[in-house]
């Protein structure tokens, strides 16, 4: 219900820009432009065991820090689709295109089940679908694969560092049963709305590495993309 109270709510009440707060726009044209960079390979430091490529199309900082937090914590939906386009150009950016490897297989990370429930949506897995439809609208093959699942509690990560956030993590995600079959169909990419320490990353590519992808020979081939990143992560 929360979910579609905000839809709806976003249709007749008055709308800032969710990067700057200007009026009378849900994204003005300045900020926009923040996320139309071209999407470059990033890196944490220190940098996680396991963690596969990651590419990101913008540093977290400025509008877009404001556009993520918007999405993620108020409920500004309406940015889906903009921050779908720019992790639909970091995944094209990893992944490559087409050919006989197959359609691009997006796996979401997943939230903890106290923050989606308290959000109201889980803003990878809806950044994911706009990602999709746009790398469709282009000519690829693409399709969400939420497959994550958390077999046990986690801590909120905020304020935690990078040591605390992979001890928070580790041996939280698997893959649900009924997904491992179709991890093969495909260029599995794990995506994101941001990457600061890699540690949510690292530990989703432990689990779908773990499901069988290393034993269909694909575990090399694994990437990951963001819509943004630490700006460290970019030098």
């Amino acid at each position: 219900m929360r979910g579609w109270w905000r839809e709806i709510a976003g249709l007749v009440l008055p709308v800032a820009c969710g990067g700057c707060g200007k009026p009378r726009s849900e994204l003005c044209e300045e900020c926009a432009v923040a996320l139309a960079a071209v999407a470059r390979r990033v890196r944490p430091a220190p940098e996680p065991a396991g963690l596969p490529v990651v590419h990101a199309v913008a540093p977290y900082e400025n509008a877009v820090r404001a556009m993520l937090l918007a999405h993620k914590e108020r409920g500004v939906l309406g940015l889906a689709g903009v921050l779908g386009g720019a992790l639909a150009a970091a995944v094209r950016a990893g992944a490559g295109h087409g050919g006989s490897e197959g359609p691009l297989l997006l796996v979401p990370v997943p939230s903890a089940r106290r923050a989606t429930a308290g959000r109201g949506h889980d803003p990878a897995r809806r950044i994911a679908v706009a990602a999709t439809a746009e790398l469709r609208r282009g000519g690829e093959g693409a399709r969400v694969l939420a497959v994550l699942r958390q077999r046990r509690a986690v801590a909120d990560q905020a304020g935690l560092g990078a040591r605390q956030r992979h001890a928070n993590l580790a041996g939280a995600l698997v893959v649900a049963e009924a997904g491992r079959r179709l991890l093969d169909g495909g260029r599995v990419v794990l995506v994101d709305d941001l990457l600061t320490t890699g540690s949510s990353l690292a530990e989703a590519a432990r689990a779908v590495r773990e499901a069988g992808l290393g034993d269909s020979g694909a575990a090399e081939g694994l990437r990951a993309a963001v819509v943004a990143a630490s700006p460290s992560a970019f030098s």
